[in-house]
C-alpha cells in the first residue's frame, strides 16, 4: 500500500524538518515487511486568495488532485476525533487488508481544511483542541506513521 503525506505549505529547513525526516527515513525498512511503501511527501502551495473560505476551497482542489484514486483518506482537523496509536495502527492495517490502493494523510493550510474535504475523509483526526504549527503536525504525523508500523510489526518501540 502506498502512503502519501499531502500538506499545504513547504517545510523549511530546521529542527522540525530534521525530526520529521528522521521518522520518514525510519519507516521504509519496517514498512516494506508489512506491505507498506515508503512515505511520499507532497507539498502543495498555499492559496493566495483573499478570503479564507476561498483559500480553503482552492487548497481542497489541489489536495484532491494530488491524491491517487482508491486511497483511504485521513485528514487532520481540530474537530476530528482523538484516537490512540494502537487504534490508528489497526485502521491502517484494516485499509491494507481491504487492498486499498494507498493511504493519503492530509494536513491543511493555515486556515484549515474545507468542510467537504473533511466530510469525505475516511477518518478525521485531531491531535487535540489546541492550534499547532503545521510543521509540528507534520512531525507528529510522521512519528505516528512510524509508530503504527512498529505496532503492526510487533516491534517494542510502542510500549503501551
Amino acid at each position: 500500500m502506498k502512503l502519501d503525506l499531502v500538506a499545504i505549505g513547504r517545510m523549511k529547513a530546521g529542527p522540525e524538518r530534521e525530526l520529521a525526516n528522521r521518522y520518514l527515513e525510519r519507516f521504509p525498512p519496517l514498512g516494506r515487511g508489512l506491505g507498506l511503501d515508503g512515505i511520499r511527501v507532497v507539498e502543495l502551495s498555499e492559496s493566495a486568495a483573499r478570503r479564507d473560505e476561498d483559500r480553503k476551497a482552492e487548497e481542497a482542489l489541489a489536495i484532491a488532485a494530488a491524491i491517487p484514486d482508491g486511497c483511504a483518506r485521513v485528514v487532520f482537523d481540530e474537530r476530528g476525533q482523538s484516537i490512540d496509536s494502537a487504534t490508528f495502527a489497526r485502521r491502517i492495517g484494516d485499509w491494507r487488508a481491504e487492498n486499498r490502493a494507498g493511504l493519503a494523510l492530509v494536513i491543511g493550510g493555515a486556515d484549515g481544511l474545507a468542510r467537504p474535504l473533511v466530510q469525505q475523509a475516511d477518518l478525521a483526526l485531531s491531535f487535540g483542541r489546541m492550534t499547532l504549527p503545521h510543521q509540528l503536525v507534520r512531525v507528529l504525523v510522521a512519528e505516528q506513521l512510524y509508530r503504527a508500523a512498529t505496532i503492526l510489526a510487533g516491534h517494542p518501540y510502542h510500549r503501551a
